[in-house]
C-alpha cells in the first residue's frame, strides 16, 4: 500500500505540474494507463483502438508491457475503456514474460484476428467473435518465426485487398507473407518459404542519414498499411532514434514503394518511439501516434494521441504537428439518456479502471479532488436528475455534477454512501439544457472513496 501511494503520489505530482497545459487537452487520449502503439480499426460504425500498455512500474529500465487493451469511441473525443482484452498469458507456447508490443486488429467473416508480437518470441495470432474478445489462440504455436532474425519479427499491419489479406512487419526491414482467407495461415509458395522481404532502397524508404547504422534506408520499424483512392500508403516510424514518422506509395500492396518524407518530426514532448495508425472515420481522417508527455518525458511510459488532418489535393500526407489540444470536435454528441459506462471519458485526473467477468470495466481508484470529464453530452430540452451505479465499503463520498469543467457550475451533488455491493444512487439536477461537457468532480475524505460503474441523467 505505501508504494502504491507513493506511486500515485508521484502521478499526481505529473498532472498538477502539467495541469495548465492540459486545460484545453484531448491528447494523450487516454490518461488511466499508460497506452502506446495505436492500432485504430473501424467496425460498424465504431473506432477501436488496441493499444499496448507501458506499466507504471518500469522493470530494469526498459519496456514493460503484459498485455493488449482495448477502447473504442463513436463520436473521436469520449474513448470507453474495454480493459486488458489479450495478453502473454494467452499464448501457452511462449515462456515470455514481458514483451507485449505493438498488435494490430481486423474483422474478417464474422470474426477479429489480433496480431500480436512477442518481443524476441515471433507474431501469433489470437481470434475472437467480437472487437472486444474474448480472443482466442486457433494455432497453438507462432504464426511469424522463421525472418532472418526472430527478434526483428515485430510491429505487424494487416491489411485486406480485393479479398487478398497482407501481413506487414520488421525492424530493422519490411517483410510480407499474404495470408491464407482463414486469416491464421499464410501462402507459402512465394519468397523465401512464404515470406518476402521489401527492397530497402532509398527510392522506396529514404535514405538513411546516418544517425542509426543498422538501418539500411530511412524505414525503421512500426509499418501501418492501407489504401485510399486507389494509392496503398506505407507509414511507418523512420529515421533511427528518435524516430519521426515518414511514409511510402505504391500502386499495389506489394510495391512498388516510393519514399514520400515525413509526416511527423520530433518533438520534445515525443518519445524517443513512435507508431503511427491512420483512419477515415465519418468523414474525417485522423492521424494516431504516441508521446511520453503525460508521464513527464519517460520515454518508457507512452500515451496515445490523435490528430484530425487533411490530404492533399494529390493524396500526400501534410507535415502533421503534435498538439495537446487533439482533436478539437466531436463527430456525434453522447445521449445521456441512455446508460454510459463511467469508463468513458474524455479526460481524467486521478482515476484507473479495473474489471472483472461478472461487473465489467469500472473505475476505481477514486480520491478526493479526482475527476472525469465527459465531452459533447446532447441534454436536448432538459435534464433534472442524475443517476448512478456505485459500490464502496468505506465512508464513501459525493460526485459533483458540474457544468463544462471541474469549476463551472455545480448542477447537482450526488451522495455515494456505504454499499453492500453495486447500488444505485441518485440526486436532483438544476435543469440542463443543449450541448455541453459535464465533469463528475469526486469529494470525501482520505483515501479511496468508491468505485463507479455507469451513469445516466433522466428528464
Amino acid at each position: 500500500m505505501k508504494l502504491q501511494m507513493t506511486n500515485r503520489i508521484a502521478s499526481l505530482l505529473v498532472l498538477f505540474s502539467l495541469a495548465p497545459l492540459f486545460g484545453l487537452a484531448q491528447n494523450p487520449i487516454i490518461q488511466t494507463y499508460f497506452t502506446a502503439d495505436p492500432a485504430p480499426m473501424v467496425h460498424d460504425g465504431t473506432v477501436y483502438l488496441y493499444t499496448t500498455h507501458d506499466e507504471d512500474e518500469t522493470v530494469d529500465n526498459f519496456f514493460t508491457m503484459y498485455n493488449w487493451r482495448c477502447y473504442s469511441t463513436t463520436d473521436m473525443v469520449n474513448w470507453t475503456d474495454h480493459g486488458a482484452v489479450a495478453s502473454l498469458s494467452d499464448f501457452a507456447w511462449s515462456d515470455k514474460t514481458n514483451g507485449a508490443w505493438a498488435p494490430q486488429c481486423i474483422g474478417r467473416n464474422g470474426k477479429f484476428y489480433l496480431y500480436c508480437p512477442i518481443h524476441g518470441d515471433g507474431i501469433g495470432v489470437l481470434v475472437a467473435d467480437s472487437p472486444t474478445g474474448p480472443f482466442r489462440d486457433p494455432l497453438g504455436h507462432r504464426l511469424i518465426v522463421d525472418s532472418e532474425n526472430i527478434w526483428h519479427d515485430i510491429d505487424p499491419t494487416v491489411f485486406i485487398d480485393d479479398g487478398q489479406a497482407y501481413l506487414y512487419w520488421g525492424n530493422p526491414a519490411l517483410f510480407y507473407v499474404k495470408l491464407n482467407e482463414d486469416m491464421i495461415s499464410y501462402d507459402k509458395s512465394i519468397g523465401n518459404n512464404g515470406i518476402v522481404a521489401a527492397e530497402m532502397t532509398k527510392e522506396a524508404f529514404g535514405e538513411n542519414e546516418g544517425r542509426d547504422g543498422q538501418h539500411i534506408s530511412n524505414y525503421t520499424e512500426g509499418p501501418w498499411i492501407y489504401k485510399r483512392n486507389s494509392l496503398y500508403y506505407m507509414v511507418y516510424a523512420a529515421a533511427g532514434i528518435p524516430e519521426y514518422i515518414a511514409y511510402s506509395t505504391a500502386p499495389s500492396a506489394t510495391g512498388p514503394w516510393t519514399y514520400q518524407g515525413f509526416i511527423m518530426k520530433r518533438a520534445d514532448h515525443l518519445a524517443f518511439t513512435n507508431h503511427p495508425g491512420i483512419i477515415d472515420y465519418k468523414g474525417n481522417s485522423y492521424f494516431f501516434y504516441h508521446t511520453q508527455e503525460l508521464s513527464g518525458g519517460e520515454g518508457f511510459k507512452r500515451s496515445v494521441s490523435v490528430e484530425q488532418f487533411n490530404y492533399n489535393p494529390d493524396g500526400t500526407i501534410p507535415l502533421i504537428a503534435p498538439t495537446k489540444e487533439g482533436v478539437k470536435e466531436s463527430v456525434a454528441n453522447l445521449n445521456p439518456y441512455k446508460k454510459v459506462e463511467a469508463e468513458t471519458i474524455a479526460w481524467s485526473e486521478g482515476v484507473k479502471t479495473e474489471g472483472n467477468s461478472k461487473t465489467g470495466v469500472y473505475v476505481t481508484q477514486i480520491n478526493n479532488g479526482d475527476f472525469i470529464k465527459v465531452k459533447s453530452v446532447d441534454f436536448g430540452a432538459g435534464a433534472k436528475k442524475f443517476e448512478a451505479g456505485v459500490a464502496t465499503s468505506s465512508k464513501g463520498g459525493q460526485i459533483e455534477v458540474r457544468l463544462n469543467d471541474v469549476n463551472g457550475q455545480l448542477l447537482g451533488n450526488c451522495k455515494v454512501k456505504n454499499t453492500d455491493g453495486w447500488k444505485k444512487t441518485s440526486c436532483k439536477l438544476t435543469k440542463v439544457e443543449g450541448i455541453h461537457d459535464i465533469c463528475f468532480v469526486f469529494k470525501g475524505n482520505d483515501g479511496q472513496l468508491f468505485n463507479f460503474d455507469w451513469w445516466k441523467f433522466k428528464k
